[in-house]
């Protein structure tokens, strides 16, 4: 799962097709609906039998077991982690007798760049006649998308911009009167309904994508402005800075671009909430009432009057990086294709935690591409073989910002126009069967319906993700397919356990993410309790199995920020 963005899209000129959705009626009701059920939930606790199709727990777990391995080294693209889990995912594949994707190969390539970035151990804030030093890591994460050996950074002022966000059709400017050109900006994490305050700003509780931090960085290099921080905080981030540790520091990759990364502020970085507490004080003033300001309509920034010093050294490295692509053609419309999804890669070998240096990557997501091999095995094996193709597509770059899945978007190996569905996985979970099925962006396409009738399948029931705050439509693979159009679901278990209830079921996913997530503690557990990833594997299985069956193509709801998109690829 991803804490990261999709760089480039909201230049200036598109920004009205997603940001106009924003106000979207199927987004509020994913809003709407977070506190409750959209349906009612079934009132016995039994599991329907499961049918003999193939998808197995055991087959599952078979698969992690591998792909988590330490012999694959956590999965970082660009590594001998790389070669294993792709080369594994492709001889599953052709074991199985599914043919390659293009070419007749089952990669395709994706160029990228990897900046291999290491800030000074220390950054000096200057004014008002103090200092402040902050220390790397346990202060701040800086790093650069611009390609040259050195990032100097020398006496930039620091701007305090509340939420960083140009937002016209929500009457908010963040920027409004305030020439940051040359200057750092500092921002509040996530936008202003996010935080609670007032749910009539925004989306209220549910993030929008003026929260994620891609688009933060994308506005500041609009507004001219050298670099921008975003201040962490735990509570409305839904992750602890350890996260922003892991994700953040050493190598990271990017999309190869002609200006090689000259049009992004030459700093991105993250400060703890201590950190910029200090900072408010150094600048006399007080955060509290900073950040009380920053959440109010006509809030106006204002400089802070220091100034910021520090700098990046870089190793430059343009590799290609791979996805693992594999089709068992459709029998009578073979050029109608329906995509399963998820990401191979992890983030390979980083500081030692515990003594473990290997962030192996099990839920997160190895299960998912567990999932792909699994479900594929329930196609190769059912006796009524689909009509459209299925495509089985493994990611890479997830982890470092959906690079792949946005890669094959815009490069898609089949038309855009002529793909019916994606269905994504990311994070199978590990604790036993489950009462719900939640969507991620329900309320967004009909894929809801065709996800509620297979639930029913299963005597579960549907409800949306119940922390819209999160932001987790923007943060994993599917979300590349919805911005060119193609309607996409995102769908588990995750709220109700079957056999321990929601509390429970509450408490495993607390934990996941506040000790496991993004760290090597997410390793393969034997005792694990798969029934639970087995039964959405197979509710995706039938979902795909009745897109496959059909002659219509599912469309995005009104409203929909993605509808106008896939109309212009596909008129209806």
């Amino acid at each position: 799962m991803r804490l990261s963005t999709l760089r480039g899209w909201l230049l200036p000129a598109a920004a009205g097709l997603l940001l106009a959705g924003c106000q979207s009626n199927t987004s509020a009701s994913e809003t709407a609906s977070a506190n409750g059920n959209t349906e009612a939930a079934p009132t016995d606790t039994a599991s329907v039998p499961a049918p003999k199709d193939g998808i197995t727990a055991a087959l599952i777990g078979q698969h992690i077991k591998v792909l988590a391995s330490d012999e694959f080294q956590g999965r970082r693209p660009f590594t001998a982690g790389e070669e294993k889990a792709t080369n594994y995912l492709a001889a599953e594949f052709k074991k199985l007798g599914l043919q390659p994707g293009a070419n007749g190969s089952y990669f395709q390539a994706v160029p990228l760049v990897e900046i291999a970035g290491e800030p000074d151990s220390t950054a000096t804030v200057t004014g008002n006649g103090k200092s402040l030093t902050l220390k790397y890591r346990q202060d701040y994460m800086f790093l650069t998308e611009r390609e040259v050996p050195t990032v100097e950074i020398k006496n930039s002022p620091l701007v305090f911009a509340g939420y960083g966000v140009t937002a016209p059709e929500y009457g908010w400017d963040d920027y409004a009167g305030l020439d940051v050109k040359g200057k750092t900006v500092v921002v509040l994490i996530n936008d202003p309904g996010n935080a609670g305050n007032d749910t009539t700003l925004f989306k209220g509780k549910a993030m929008t994508y003026y929260g994620r931090w891609g688009y933060k960085y994308e506005e500041a290099a609009r507004h001219g402005a050298t670099g921008l921080l975003i201040i962490h905080d735990t509570k409305p981030a839904s992750y602890p800075w350890t996260v922003v540790q892991s994700s953040n520091g050493g190598a990271k990759l990017h999309p190869q671009t002609p200006d090689h990364g000259a049009s992004k502020v030459a700093l991105e970085g993250w400060m703890t909430l201590d950190a910029a507490k200090r900072l408010f004080t150094m600048a006399g003033q007080n955060y509290e009432e900073a950040y009380t300001a920053a959440n109010q309509k006509g809030f106006k920034g204002q400089a802070l009057g220091l100034n910021l010093t520090t700098t990046l050294h870089n190793t430059i490295t343009r590799k290609t990086s791979k996805k693992v692509v594999a089709v068992l053609p459709g029998t009578t419309r073979p050029k109608e294709y329906i995509i399963y999804s998820a990401h191979w890669d992890h983030l390979g070998i980083g500081p030692a935690i515990a003594g473990d240096s290997i962030y192996n990557g099990a839920l997160d997501n190895a299960s998912g591409c567990a999932g792909l091999l699994a479900i594929a095995n329930g196609f190769v094996q059912a006796k009524e073989k689909p009509a459209r193709s299925i495509v089985f597509l493994a990611v890479t770059g997830e982890e470092q910002g959906l690079l792949g899945s946005d890669y094959y978007a815009q490069h898609p190996i089949f038309p855009v126009a002529s793909t019916v569905a994606d269905i994504n996985m990311d994070e199978l979970l590990a604790f036993g069967p489950m009462r719900d099925v939640t969507i991620t962006g329900y309320g967004q396409s009909e894929l809801d319906d065709y996800a509620r009738a297979a639930a029913k399948e299963q005597n579960r029931y549907v409800i949306p993700y119940q922390h819209p705050e999160t932001g987790s439509f923007y943060r994993s693979d599917h979300f590349s397919f919805a911005k060119v159009g193609i309607p996409a679901l995102y769908a588990s278990g995750s709220f109700d356990s079957r056999l321990h209830g929601k509390d429970f079921a509450e408490k495993q996913r607390k934990d996941f993410e506040e000790i496991t997530y993004h760290q090597p503690a997410d390793q393969y557990d034997p005792k694990w309790d798969l029934r639970g990833a087995e039964q959405d594997a197979r509710l995706l299985f039938r979902v795909g199995q009745k897109l496959a069956s059909e002659t219509t193509f599912p469309k995005w709801k009104e409203g929909s920020e993605f509808k106008a998109t896939r109309e212009k690829s596909r008129p209806m």
